[in-house]
């Protein structure tokens, strides 16, 4: 970023990796996909898929992030592979939807899950007061944010592999087990294009629990050695939760029979998982885990959603008080505080849970663009330093194109309530685009 120190390390940029993905999905999610497919098999497939997928996109990333390690990551990609009205649509959508609506999202999750030790808390009041204190804890500078993500992450990293541990090692149920990997594991009876419609559609949830992964590349600009660290801290973390996330779905099948993950008390099927192995005394813990997984997750949304409004500004496409930086902190302070209005205004209105209902069509969209922006760039650019090169260029990316073209084309056919809204918030930007820079808006 500039004229700001690069303070983050390989180890913190991993946890912002991780910290950034894992959230309450991994907890929750699993009841609906099982509905959805309809068996064992089935749903460890859509984990498969969906950690294929993310592992793909996030290798090639890394081309982009080590030839351009600058703040502002996947909007700097996009507006240098197509032109800045890509990459405002990109932060646009980003800054409406996709990460204020997350960052809301989450905070109601924490204050949620804090009802369970405080009963009838205003969770709406307790998720505002989470983001703004969040907010004000990452305009202390970045070393700040990034000691707190490195603290929950590894704490909420462990709790999620004591859970698979468990489960793994006292917590197997025999009548589960025999129920989920025996005949049952394929039931379902679909056909070839039925199975391949079904789990397409099934991907949201699994791909909406693993997303935020590119958040690391929105604080290249502040990575010591960006070109190294950032590509690294990709695969690093998306590999470890993508395995995390693949074990922790095995654990509630060890754990659970198919039936009871289907039809978990409102979804919450890791505190089914533990309330099995652990009694009564589970639902507390697991809103602890939940709480401390919440908590961690806002914190690396804000403290990396900040960097690309503040990018967007030094482009003059945001209002530009957010390009300031703190003279003491280095940290984009009013571009942390633009965020918490707008995050806070979405958890206000409850608007949230429908937005993030839409926004996965909207995040596949610009991860297929900023990937077709390899192979544009490649050609348009090719004497440009790349340290790094996209693993398994061009068959990977091209991989991860088509497939994740497919399951945009699977949602808009069979999901058009979820899809379309998605499309359209998006398509408003264009018209916001040419208003902007027409000079209509005075910073």
């Amino acid at each position: 970023m500039k004229d700001q120190k690069q303070s983050l390390g390989l180890f913190d940029a991993t946890t912002i990796v991780m910290g950034s993905m894992i959230g309450s999905g991994v907890f929750i999610v699993a009841a609906d996909i099982g509905r959805q497919v309809g068996s064992p098999g089935m749903m460890l497939m859509a984990w498969v898929v969906t950690a294929v997928l993310t592992l793909i996109a996030a290798l090639s990333y890394g081309e982009l992030a080590a030839m351009m390690p600058k703040a502002g990551g996947q909007y700097v990609y996009l507006r240098e592979a197509f032109g800045p009205m890509y990459g405002f649509l990109y932060g646009w959508t980003f800054f409406t939807v996709i990460q204020t609506g997350t960052i809301a999202a989450v905070a109601v999750a924490f204050a949620k899950f804090l009802g369970v030790f405080v009963p009838d808390v205003p969770q709406k009041t307790v998720a505002i007061v989470l983001i703004v204190f969040l907010t004000w804890l990452n305009t202390r500078g970045l070393r700040t944010g990034a000691v707190v993500q490195n603290v929950f992450t590894v704490a909420k990293t462990g709790a999620l592999v004591g859970l698979i541990g468990a489960a793994i090692l006292v917590g197997r149920n025999d009548v589960a087990v025999a129920r989920n990997f025996g005949d049952n594991f394929w039931a379902g009876g679909f056909d070839g294009l039925t199975a391949v419609r079904v789990l397409g559609v099934a991907l949201v949830g699994s791909l909406f629990s693993s997303d935020s992964w590119n958040n690391v590349t929105f604080t290249a600009g502040e990575t010591r050695n960006p070109k190294r660290n950032v590509p690294l801290s990709l695969l690093l973390g998306v590999g470890l939760v993508s395995v995390l996330y693949l074990l922790a779905n095995y654990a509630y099948l060890l754990v659970l029979p198919f039936e009871q993950i289907q039809n978990a008390a409102q979804d919450r099927v890791g505190t089914a998982a533990a309330s099995a192995i652990l009694g009564p005394v589970a639902v507390q813990v697991m809103a602890a885990a939940i709480m401390v997984s919440t908590f961690g997750c806002a914190n690396g949304l804000t403290l990396a959603g900040a960097r690309v409004y503040y990018a967007m500004a030094l482009d003059d496409l945001f209002f530009k008080q957010a390009a300031r930086l703190d003279p003491q902190t280095q940290a984009p302070v009013t571009s942390l505080w633009i965020q918490c209005l707008w995050a806070c205004g979405l958890t206000l209105t409850g608007s949230y849970s429908d937005l993030l209902d839409y926004v996965i069509f909207a995040v596949l969209l610009f991860y297929i663009l900023t990937i077709v922006g390899i192979f544009v760039l490649r050609r348009t650019r090719p004497e440009a330093e790349r340290p790094y090169k996209a693993f398994g260029y061009p068959v990977l990316p091209a991989l991860y194109i088509l497939l994740a073209s497919g399951i945009e084309l699977l949602l808009l056919l069979y999901k058009p309530s979820f899809t379309w809204p998605g499309l359209i918030i998006v398509l408003l930007g264009i018209p916001v685009y040419f208003w902007w820079t027409k000079g209509k808006v005075k910073a």
